[in-house]
């Protein structure tokens, strides 16, 4: 039960923002709805797929994992450090520096570090549709996103000096710990550090 939910979620997820990146149809729908409908029924259909990806999964994790893989122990220590990368990536989508500048759509690549790095170390059914099927929605949403630039002009501002790089390295490291120290092992229920060490 848990993981055909899971994988609704992720159908649902995929499909609406796909939809996103064929320009003309989104015009269309935001022309036909509205901007404030359009926002809000995308805002909502986001959200109602996420709650459908996390339940199933981890009802799915309650009820038994589906093994089809097993990684070697040492993958677990390439996604903790790999994880590291992903979270500063992620803030670098907020604070547009020289990270954003060389990464060109920071929040994207953090998805992709995030998700490849969990597919690492996770042999579980579950988890290479869940991480399989993000990591495949960032690398055609980059894709997309570059064709897009490209063809209508697009140039993404950098601010001046190294101030924003420099927060998104220690915010990073400290929410970083945060996430490995509090947020895993109490939320998902899956410590990280010290594990297999």
């Amino acid at each position: 039960m848990g993981l055909a939910v899971l994988i609704v979620g992720l159908l649902i997820f995929l499909a609406t923002h796909v939809f996103v990146s064929m320009r003309s149809a989104r015009a269309a729908a935001i022309a036909r709805l509205g901007k404030v409908t359009y926002h809000g029924l995308f805002g909502l259909v986001s959200t109602v797929s996420v709650v459908l990806i996390a339940w199933g999964f981890v009802n799915y994790r309650a009820h038994g994992l589906i093994p089809v893989w097993s990684p070697p122990a040492f993958m677990h220590h390439i996604t903790i450090g790999l994880m590291w990368f992903a979270v500063v990536l992620a803030l670098a989508g907020y604070l547009r520096g020289h990270i954003a500048a060389w990464t060109k759509y920071p929040m994207i690549a953090a998805v992709k570090v995030w998700a490849f790095a969990h597919l690492l170390s996770n042999g579980d059914l579950g988890a290479i549709l869940m991480f399989g099927g993000f990591l495949g929605w960032a690398v055609f949403v980059r894709i997309a996103l570059k064709r897009r630039d490209k063809t209508e002009g697009i140039k993404r501002p950098v601010e001046p000096g190294w101030t924003n790089d420099i927060i998104c390295v220690l915010l990073g490291t400290v929410l970083y710990l945060a996430l490995g120290y509090v947020f895993h092992p109490v939320i998902i229920g899956v410590p990280v550090f010290g594990v297999g060490a």
